[in-house]
């Protein structure tokens, strides 16, 4: 198991492997502040735009998260996909943009079913996520690794550590 606890210095591998776990889930929970209480909610990631440092999802304009977001930025996404054993747990600072040309190089025509007027809806936004760090935890997935981890635990009576953790961030609240 490997562990980054240094969030000075990022290394372009850790922000790679960040973006190979992610790339291929589509939908994450995005956590905001709602006052005291956090608040979560399903959002489809536009993964067509890679990843720069900054993730992108649409949502209407007059959605409550974006009065959550305009009194407090700091946001949460969670990515998982149990099948491959794969977690990850981004932070970072929420904000619109109001780029047409963005907007018409994310826009993918399956979103239609959120927004039938397509890019010509007045009030479809597009909302930005500035990452300024990730927590990942990649297992192996296969049976015989359970297996191992469960006859481990049994006879020695402590959980098995396989996979591979890591911290990715500047702990600075400066994006990645």
């Amino acid at each position: 198991m490997t562990h980054h606890a240094d969030h000075g210095d990022i290394a372009h591998g850790d922000i790679a492997k960040v973006w190979d776990m992610i790339k291929g889930i589509d939908v994450a929970m995005l956590t905001s502040h709602d006052g005291d209480h956090l608040r979560a909610r399903p959002m489809w990631t536009l993964q067509s735009a890679g990843f720069d440092g900054t993730l992108y999802f649409f949502t209407p304009r007059d959605s409550h998260k974006l009065a959550e977001l305009a009194d407090n930025p700091s946001v949460g996404l969670t990515y998982a996909e149990p099948k491959s054993q794969d977690y990850v747990s981004v932070s970072g600072r929420a904000g619109l943009v109001e780029d047409r040309d963005l907007m018409g190089r994310l826009w993918k025509e399956p979103l239609r079913t959120w927004f039938p007027k397509g890019l010509e809806d007045p009030n479809l936004a597009l909302l930005a996520v500035r990452v300024e760090g990730a927590e990942y935890w990649d297992s192996p997935s296969s049976a015989m690794v359970h297996l191992y981890g469960y006859a481990k635990a049994v006879l020695t009576g402590t959980p098995p550590r396989p996979g591979d953790h890591g911290v990715v961030g500047t702990g600075t609240g400066q994006a990645l």
